[in-house]
């Protein structure tokens, strides 16, 4: 677990670090184009492998480099990241995520790449705005998805309900939807996936509602967004369309294969794009991909937008920050790495590199690709990026909706709970 006082231990060393001397330690890349970087990512075994082949296809394209490899597991890679940015060592090139790039951004930890020759000219529209913080290009798309509501077909079928023409549904429908399956499916099948604690739903439908979750430095809904929101949890709830707040807490921590939509027994379930292929592993079911609900009834109304799965950073203390700048250009842009990574970090962001690989991926990447192709006209402007502090929205949702699903509070009293608490976690971390 990311612990946020040792990123903001070692961050302050950053910032010191960038203002007393970084430029005299981030130069210096050898004249005959030599270099040797180090290369910090979180996985698992498939992306361990391909990253691996990947780096030794570079190295061998560039023999005068050298690249040392530091992968990871994500519940430790947060905490060796700000342990290693605090004693100046941290990788050259380090793999980012959106939940923490605005934290080691602005506390100048990362380089901006737009001076080191990254090209995004080739990306998807939008996908490159997710990296910039405060006008500086400090994280390279590594890989698009969007949200989606996985529906399994074979459970709808057998409960006599037809699917969602999901270019029309409402919230509404969702519910009616997920009340008729719960009633009239297989016993023990519930409706839909309880995801209204989640950050990710509440963004969906602040969203469509004119709001967002964050500015650049703050919260862009109020506690009276929020409870109405909430309020759309507890209907849910009454109308008995998704499972009881005991078995939504025993769902927590689950593996997608004991989930209740992983078994089989639950109809509706939010997920990012390019996790179809893992569930459907994990299920032995072959899931659809529907846009999420809108509150209009009009797709194109859905104010989506492409999240990246994950970025590339350059660390500013970086000895050759000419060598990161083309390690990730190739990364990002070169046909032979895509083949040999494919989508394993989401769909590429460059347009030409999805056009090379698309007949190469699976039939769940594929429709990964046809899916964020599908929903371009319900695209809205790409959000900002997380505040720091705000890491702590899923733990404050989670513990205040506890209170809403067993009966001890309510959304109006609530929704100022939480609101407050990610206001004080925020400013805490500013």
């Amino acid at each position: 677990m990311f612990n946020r006082r040792q990123f903001l231990v070692g961050a302050a060393a950053a910032a010191s670090a960038s203002s007393i001397g970084l430029a005299a330690c981030s130069g210096g890349g050898s004249s005959d184009g030599s270099a040797t970087l180090s290369f910090g990512w979180w996985g698992n075994d498939v992306r361990n492998r391909e990253t691996d082949q990947a780096i030794k296809a570079y190295m061998k394209a560039n023999p005068k480099v050298t690249i040392k490899q530091q992968p990871g597991e994500w519940d430790s890679y947060w905490d060796k990241l700000s342990t290693e940015v605090a004693g100046k060592n941290a990788p050259d090139v380090i793999q980012m995520d959106m939940a923490y790039i605005s934290q080691y951004a602005k506390n100048g930890t990362l380089l901006d790449l737009s001076q080191y020759g990254v090209d995004t000219s080739k990306f998807a529209p939008a996908t490159v705005d997710s990296g910039k913080i405060d006008g500086k290009l400090v994280g390279i798309n590594a890989g698009i998805n969007s949200l989606t509501i996985l529906v399994n077909p074979e459970l709808f079928e057998k409960a006599g309900v037809d699917l969602p023409d999901d270019t029309k549904w409402t919230w509404d429908d969702y519910l009616s939807l997920s009340t008729e399956l719960q009633a009239k499916g297989p016993t023990g099948t519930t409706g839909t996936q309880c995801a209204f604690p989640t950050d990710n739903m509440l963004q969906i439908w602040l969203r469509q509602n004119g709001k967002d979750l964050y500015t650049a430095d703050g919260l862009a809904f109020t506690a009276d967004d929020l409870a109405q929101y909430l309020d759309i949890m507890v209907r849910f709830m009454n109308a008995h369309a998704m499972p009881t707040a005991s078995a939504i807490n025993e769902e927590v921590g689950k593996s997608i294969d004991q989930t209740a939509f992983g078994t089989g027994k639950q109809g509706f379930a939010l997920y990012w794009s390019n996790q179809l292929e893992a569930v459907n592993e994990a299920s032995g079911t072959t899931m659809k991909m529907l846009r999420p609900p809108t509150v209009a009834g009009d797709a194109t109304k859905l104010n989506g937008y492409y999240k990246a799965s994950m970025l590339w950073s350059g660390y500013a203390g970086s000895k050759d920050p000419e060598a990161v700048g083309k390690l990730i250009n190739w990364w990002v842009n070169n046909t032979a790495c895509a083949k040999i990574c494919l989508d394993e970090r989401g769909t590429p962001a460059n347009t030409e590199i999805v056009t090379a690989i698309e007949s190469k991926l699976t039939a769940a990447g594929k429709a990964a690709v046809a899916y964020l192709d599908d929903i371009k006209p319900g695209l809205g402007k790409t959000p900002a990026a997380p505040p720091a502090g705000s890491s702590q929205i899923g733990d404050i949702m989670q513990r205040h909706t506890n209170d809403i699903l067993f009966g001890k509070d309510k959304p109006a009293t609530a929704a100022p709970k939480i609101v407050s608490e990610l206001q004080a976690a925020i400013k805490s971390a500013q």
